[in-house]
């Protein structure tokens, strides 16, 4: 009788202990990769005036994605984008670390320019307060929704109405 007492108690302790693990591997702390993989070495080798197009897409392959504005007879940048982040449970991503290589060239088609851009080129944006500024009149609800009432074929002269005196 003494053994059969003991099994619920030894049950509920195993479920207790299932449930918190359950609930404990929804809080852990994860980490992915986003974008270009490269070797260092194969990125440092890349230099202005002697590699061209064709050549650093041989070393590098296709780019994460190029510049769409450019400058008249210059030719568009590529950007080889990588990054790490970690996250705990479902909370928003936290960069680690970051690089960007930016391959500049000339309107030839050869390399122009080649840059690292780290971790201290990442900007927090802060949204302005709760409401975005808009320019106009400040309107409630009512008066927006009531506000056209009778002004519907109520045209002054040159098709000027109560809300657009100036007719523009």
């Amino acid at each position: 009788m003494a053994a059969s007492s003991r099994r619920p108690a030894f049950v509920a302790t195993v479920a207790l202990l299932a449930a918190t693990g359950l609930l404990a591997s929804g809080c852990s702390r994860t980490g992915h990769h986003v974008g270009y993989i490269g070797e260092r070495v194969l990125t440092d080798s890349i230099q202005p005036a002697v590699d061209n197009r064709a050549s650093v897409q041989a070393t590098l392959g296709r780019p994460t994605f190029t510049s769409q504005f450019n400058r008249p007879g210059e030719e568009p940048t590529w950007y080889y984008v990588s990054r790490d982040t970690r996250q705990l449970g479902y909370a928003r991503p936290s960069p680690v670390a970051q690089d960007i290589l930016a391959v500049s060239f000339d309107g030839q088609g050869n390399v122009a320019a080649v840059d690292h851009i780290g971790m201290d080129q990442i900007a927090s944006i802060d949204p302005y307060g709760e409401e975005t500024p808009t320019l106009g009149r400040n309107r409630g609800f009512f008066q927006e929704l009531f506000g056209n009432i009778g002004a519907l074929g109520a045209t002054g002269e040159a098709g000027t109405t109560a809300d657009n005196p100036n007719g523009r």
